[in-house]
């Protein structure tokens, strides 16, 4: 169950050097070169048939899915170490990671198969430019991504059926939910990016069906304070979005796409950015201060050096040329986003781990 920011992300950051070939001691390098930036090393034009899948289902993204599962995990387990308020089953907790990492992956093609069908893609639009695009670039023809598309959703549907015998028919409303969002955000006919409503839904996914239905699996219960819980890394994955769609804004007025960002304007959109960037460390400063969740967490503050570099990237715009050895132009503002993403998320998950671990109560 998920929608995606689906792009490349490390947009933000220059190239690594690309390995010359594929041959099997440097395949481990081609693969971390493509999860790392989404395409495929320089001079490289036949992907061997893991960084082809590597790219078309956009892996490079995947961690924030992760992230998010892993949030909602480290929430329960957290829950149970500290309160003992819940109990959590593993097995039934990866399966629900798997599962969201899976249908990310589904959603990932899912947005290339029907923005190709509406016209949307082409070989001049953004999409094409970045990374190449699973069926304009003759890697994979439209039966085949479909073919992918029905497996990962299969594979998303065994899931799911297993989990709701063993936890419910909650888990299918949360599984339902996600597959809506993911579908008709780029599917006719109701197109959620077209008309404003893609960056809500991402926040929607990424937060409370995410984190909250991941802590629902692995424990069987919903306390109220795991909403809440899961709204500030939901922000930061918008904020992912928002760069996305500002280094979009002319293509994407073109082809009448009307994200947020097309909606407010360059300038409104940057400063909405940023603030959802900023906002991510009082909400969770807070959540600590009324002791929902552990101390540790306070460790997102070592986030605010990159938070203080992305703001500054998004305090101007995009310059007209890209730096030497940039990886993913025109693609300019969501590798700023994202790098901060990963930043804070990261400290996030360390920090609700150590609460796990090393479980504190504040004095109040």
């Amino acid at each position: 169950m998920a929608t995606t920011p689906t792009t490349p992300i490390s947009a933000a950051a220059p190239a690594a050097a690309a390995p010359a070939a594929t041959a099997p001691l440097g395949r481990f390098a081609t693969w971390r070169y493509v999860l790392n930036t989404a395409n495929l090393p320089e001079g490289m034009t036949r992907p061997d048939p893991v960084s082809k899948w590597l790219v078309i289902t956009r892996a490079a993204v995947f961690s924030m899915t992760a992230t998010s599962g892993l949030i909602g995990a480290l929430l329960a387990v957290g829950a149970a170490r500290l309160t003992g308020e819940v109990s959590v089953n593993w097995l039934f907790l990866i399966l629900a990671v798997v599962g969201l990492v899976v249908a990310h992956a589904a959603n990932n093609m899912i947005n290339d198969y029907f923005d190709l069908e509406g016209g949307v893609d082409t070989d001049d639009y953004v999409r094409a430019l970045y990374a190449p695009h699973p069926i304009l670039s003759g890697w994979v023809t439209k039966r085949q991504l479909g073919a992918a598309i029905l497996l990962a959703n299969a594979v998303d549907l065994a899931i799911m059926l297993y989990l709701t015998a063993v936890r419910g028919p909650l888990v299918i409303a949360f599984a339902l939910a996600g597959l809506f969002i993911s579908v008709f955000y780029v599917a006719p006919p109701i197109r959620l990016k077209h008309h404003g409503l893609g960056e809500p839904g991402v926040f929607i996914v990424w937060g409370p069906l995410m984190v909250v239905g991941t802590f629902f699996v692995a424990t069987g219960q919903i306390p109220a304070w795991t909403w809440v819980a899961s709204l500030p890394y939901a922000i930061l994955v918008t904020s992912v979005l928002f760069g996305k769609h500002i280094d979009k804004i002319d293509a994407d007025t073109k082809k009448g796409v009307r994200t947020l960002p097309v909606i407010l304007g360059e300038r409104r959109a940057r400063d909405v950015a940023r603030i959802l960037m900023i906002s991510f460390y009082p909400i969770v400063i807070g959540a600590v201060l009324v002791g929902w969740i552990g101390p540790w967490i306070a460790l997102v503050l070592l986030g605010l050096p990159r938070l203080a570099s992305s703001l500054r990237t998004f305090a101007a715009p995009r310059p007209e040329s890209p730096p030497h050895s940039y990886v993913g132009w025109p693609l300019w503002f969501v590798g700023a986003a994202f790098v901060h993403t990963r930043r804070a998320g990261g400290l996030l998950v360390l920090g609700l781990l150590l609460n796990a671990l090393l479980p504190i109560r504040l004095p109040w």
